[in-house]
């Protein structure tokens, strides 16, 4: 009778961690969802396309322009005067502007200046800047600067989405600690159940004194109350896990209880993260988000530069327009011209070149920040390695800790049998084995989490 009830004293210990992996939701499907599907990745995709809406703006510059300015007066019966200036402009590239215009004027008022045959005036010409807009313009400078802002907010966009992701995978570890605690302590309430139940028949046999049913009923009180506080931990974490679930359309999902997180996720999770030939191998920081970031902004103040430096040159704009009749469009006569020139020079140029001395001052800062980035990202590579390194040393000797206590409580448990042990020392036993599978549970969740970082410090969310 007595081997009986302390067969049924001890089941339970190779429960934990059996669960029906038909209910997993595992780590990268969960990626998926949240790099699908969630508002602030997709946020991030947009500042790609207003990069290209501004480029669009920026070409809009060179767009030809079509211009009509009509005016016509009269009062009692007299025209005093109707004016037509119509033109056709083509800015190019190099600030060159090529103008094709008509203009068709008559009046008894009208200016002497704005006399024009009678069939009207049609005129070809076009406009050169020698000093300041024929190398680099405002115009130019805006295209410019758009093409690398497309190439900025790529890097932005895989930074802010490395983000989300990181954040969401914080979650998701959070969440597979707390399901495996309470799978751990629903294991151990079961067997402190059991053994108080084997307690109390051994207790009515005579085999053990009454005194042993208070401390087997203390340790069921213990496994419910850490059963109901590591519930309500999985209760906060589904919930916080439930922030980056999404469908389309923005339609929020919740975590259903029947889900469970991936068993064997330690097996998975570098192969997921793409962490797991980083830490064998050097990663080329080259092509990180953050250098190029800040090398297109050193691209956009270089053309900032440019721009200013083109401002220290004497503004000297010349024009030449061609003119004739309608009638004598095809027979040239090159003695009818209007020619213009424009010189504007600043005698001190104190503003321009105070604007390009504060411009290469802005580049060295970015260049300064740029090599310090590069320092400070290969420290944290090397570094990040060498934790998840270790973590994987200790988690084979948590391993071998969980191993041998579990070996301890079997060893207490057959002296128990034949009488050479007591109650109090098999509980200390088990207490042993719980705070040892506690921290191999919180130890695998800091190696998730190491992965994680590693994943984040080279933000590659593709």
């Amino acid at each position: 009778m007595k081997q009986l009830l302390l067969g049924f004293l001890f089941l339970g210990f190779s429960a934990f961690g059996q669960k029906d992996k038909t209910n997993e939701l595992t780590y990268n499907e969960y990626l998926g969802y949240v790099k699908k599907y969630h508002p602030l990745v997709k946020n991030a995709n947009l500042e790609i396309n207003k990069a290209q809406a501004n480029l669009m703006m920026a070409r809009g510059g060179f767009d030809p322009k079509i211009e009509v300015d009509f005016n016509k007066k009269q009062f009692k019966d007299k025209e005093y005067y109707s004016i037509l200036n119509s033109s056709f402009k083509i800015p190019t590239w190099y600030g060159i502007e090529i103008k094709a215009g008509f203009d068709n004027n008559e009046g008894i008022y009208l200016n002497p200046e704005n006399t024009v045959p009678n069939q009207g005036l049609t005129s070809l010409g076009i406009n050169i800047p020698l000093g300041q807009g024929l190398l680099i313009n405002q115009r130019m400078a805006d295209v410019r600067r758009a093409k690398i802002q497309i190439q900025l907010s790529q890097a932005e966009k895989k930074l802010n989405a490395i983000s989300v992701l990181y954040d969401a995978s914080l979650s998701y570890f959070n969440w597979k600690k707390a399901h495996n605690e309470v799978v751990l302590y629903e294991s151990y309430k079961a067997n402190a159940e059991n053994r108080y139940k084997g307690i109390q028949s051994l207790i009515k046999h005579g085999d053990k004194p009454a005194i042993d049913s208070i401390e087997a009923g203390i340790i069921v009180k213990n496994r419910f109350l850490s059963l109901e506080d590591a519930t309500l931990k999985l209760n906060k974490a589904r919930l916080e896990l439930s922030n980056f679930l999404w469908l389309e359309d923005n339609i929020p999902l919740e975590l259903s209880e029947e889900l469970i997180p991936e068993i064997q996720l330690e097996l998975t999770i570098q192969e997921t993260l793409k962490t797991n030939d980083l830490v064998n191998q050097n990663f080329d920081i080259t092509n990180h988000p953050k250098i190029n970031a800040l090398t297109s902004k050193i691209g956009i103040l270089t053309i900032e530069k440019k721009l200013k430096a083109n401002m220290l040159l004497p503004k000297v704009d010349i024009g030449y327009t061609y003119l004739s009749e309608p009638s004598y469009i095809d027979n040239y006569q090159f003695q009818d011209y209007k020619i213009g020139l424009d010189f504007y020079f600043p005698l001190f140029l104190r503003k321009e070149r105070g604007s390009l001395k504060l411009a290469k001052y802005k580049i060295q800062e970015t260049e300064f920040i740029l090599n310090l980035e590069k320092i400070q990202l290969t420290n944290k590579i090397n570094a990040q390695k060498l934790e998840i390194e270790s973590l994987s040393k200790q988690k084979n000797l948590i391993k071998d800790l969980v191993k041998d206590n579990r070996t301890m409580l079997k060893a207490e448990e057959r002296l128990f049998s034949i009488g050479e042990s007591s109650l109090f020392l098999i509980n200390t036993r088990e207490n042993n084995l719980v705070s040892a599978q506690l921290a191999q549970i919180t130890l695998e969740n800091r190696f998730y989490i190491s992965n994680s970082e590693l994943f984040k410090i080279i933000a590659n969310p593709e």
